[in-house]
């Protein structure tokens, strides 16, 4: 297809207009523009094709027989455009949200609320996409991220769900006959890390621990630490709201706490995608994290 060979769409589609409506002004008032604009347009594409494509006829305008061929093709092809457009919306309001999500959130956070979510929205499908890696929410097409860090993240409407400082905790087994103050008293414990904890590393170095002189298990994520420490295999650092019901059940004990640590759990969005389901659900999302 040779695109110098066609006209604008915008002249297209006002010609278009002019020609259905037999009228200027109701085109003008079809595509939101002024009568000048519609003339301007028409005039460009008669310029363009060499031809005279309307004529007015009394008060009115009226098309010419070359005219009526090229306006019916263009009706024809704008109702095409407009199906396949449709289509797309439509699958767009009925597809599921897609949520990317660490797995130690959705199993531990997410996943025990989610319930509620349904019962409030049968009509919401969710589709949770747990991963540790960070995903791009355009290339992966994903509405939702829900993401652990200090923020900073671009190409995306960010928004803090809730604040998630570290503690270090391990199972009440593994505490057995140990007196725990913070940090000073884990010397010599087993620590349960995983290779990406770079932050939680720096938190234990600052409270007095090197952990290149101590006994440090590592393991791929961090999800599975936390099955570790519940296991009674040694100590884990976890974020705060991860660990919490395992706290509140009794599996964990608090050791140690980090106080006014900047790490949060962030919802992220695309900006300029317009979605009432995915709206409804960050509402839900940020209502829960509040209660």
């Amino acid at each position: 297809m040779n695109w110098h060979d066609i006209p604008s769409l915008s002249a297209l589609r006002a010609f278009e207009a002019a020609a259905r409506h037999g009228s200027f002004s109701a085109a003008a008032r079809d595509l939101n523009v002024t009568h000048a604009a519609i003339g301007q347009h028409v005039r460009a594409l008669e310029d363009h094709f060499g031809q005279s494509l309307m004529k007015r006829e009394g008060r009115g305008m009226t098309v010419t027989e070359i005219g009526r061929r090229l306006a019916d093709q263009l009706s024809e092809a704008f109702g095409i455009i407009a199906s396949a457009s449709n289509v797309l919306l439509d699958n767009a309001k009925n597809r599921a949200i897609r949520i990317a999500v660490t797995p130690s959130f959705a199993a531990n956070w997410l996943m025990p609320r989610i319930g509620a979510f349904w019962d409030q929205n049968p009509d919401i499908e969710l589709e949770l996409l747990p991963a540790g890696k960070l995903v791009d929410l355009r290339q992966d097409n994903v509405d939702v991220a829900i993401r652990y860090g200090k923020g900073g993240w671009t190409g995306a409407k960010v928004s803090k769900l809730m604040s998630a400082g570290h503690m270090a905790v391990a199972a009440t087994s593994y505490m057995e006959g140990r007196k725990i103050e913070c940090f000073d008293d884990l010397k010599g414990a087993r620590w349960l890390m995983a290779k990406a904890q770079s932050e939680e590393r720096y938190w234990v170095k600052t409270g007095g621990i090197d952990l290149d002189g101590e006994n440090v298990t590592v393991f791929p994520t961090a999800q599975l630490t936390r099955e570790a420490a519940l296991a009674g295999l040694g100590v884990a650092i976890i974020p705060e709201p991860i660990a919490d019901p395992h706290v509140k059940s009794g599996k964990l004990v608090v050791l140690c706490v980090e106080e006014n640590s900047p790490a949060a759990y962030h919802v992220l969005t695309r900006p300029e995608i317009i979605s009432p389901s995915r709206d409804v659900f960050v509402k839900w999302l940020k209502n829960e994290a509040n209660t």
